[in-house]
């Protein structure tokens, strides 16, 4: 592990810490009919009445500030000795590590939304529409089912995309070459 692997390590512990130290809550109001809705992050030692801790959305926040801590010691390894030759190492691959990263951290920041009004008990609920996490939602809740689902793809389409780009080395053998060498395996039988 390098130096700004150790750095960007810290960072993710850092933020692990101020997570769980400030987790989001749920309003939990007799007036809306115990339909808990988003009403921000609170000190987790402290004493909030009528509120519960978002845990659906507290497990998202801390699996994409794990994934984000991959992606960042995976950008910041050390380049093995045949990517040193060429300058840059592969450069798609790190740009969609970057993108999934910059993806990740934009949906928790803008997660969909539904009034409260407007829950149902529907697998799929409906949503009102992203809004900003630190804006005024309180006749709002989050809708986590379409928020795990975007994480879900956002890692899917990445994870597709980086293998899409990955280089092939030197030792690895492509289809052509795979049935020519059985080919000559076969007319090395033959004789």
């Amino acid at each position: 592990m390098n130096n700004a692997q150790r750095i960007a390590l810290l960072a993710a512990v850092a933020n692990l810490a101020l997570l769980l130290v400030l987790p989001p809550y749920d309003y939990v109001s007799l007036q809306r009919g115990n339909v808990p809705t988003f009403d921000g992050f609170y000190f987790a030692f402290g004493s909030h009445p009528n509120r519960i801790v978002n845990a659906n959305f507290l497990a998202l926040e801390l699996i994409v500030v794990v994934i984000n801590a991959c992606i960042a010691l995976l950008l910041l390894r050390d380049a093995p000795l045949r990517q040193r030759r060429r300058p840059g190492g592969n450069r798609q691959q790190r740009a969609v590590l970057a993108l999934i990263a910059i993806n990740l951290v934009l949906v928790l920041l803008f997660p969909p939304f539904e009034n409260f009004s407007a829950i149902t008990k529907a697998a799929l609920p409906t949503f009102e529409g992203f809004y900003f996490l630190f804006g005024d939602n309180a006749q709002r809740q989050l809708v986590t089912t379409i928020l795990y689902i975007e994480v879900a793809l956002i890692i899917i389409n990445g994870s597709l995309l980086w293998l899409l780009f990955k280089d092939k080395s030197p030792d690895e053998v492509s289809a052509d070459q795979v049935r020519a060498l059985a080919q000559k395996v076969r007319s090395a039988q033959r004789k």
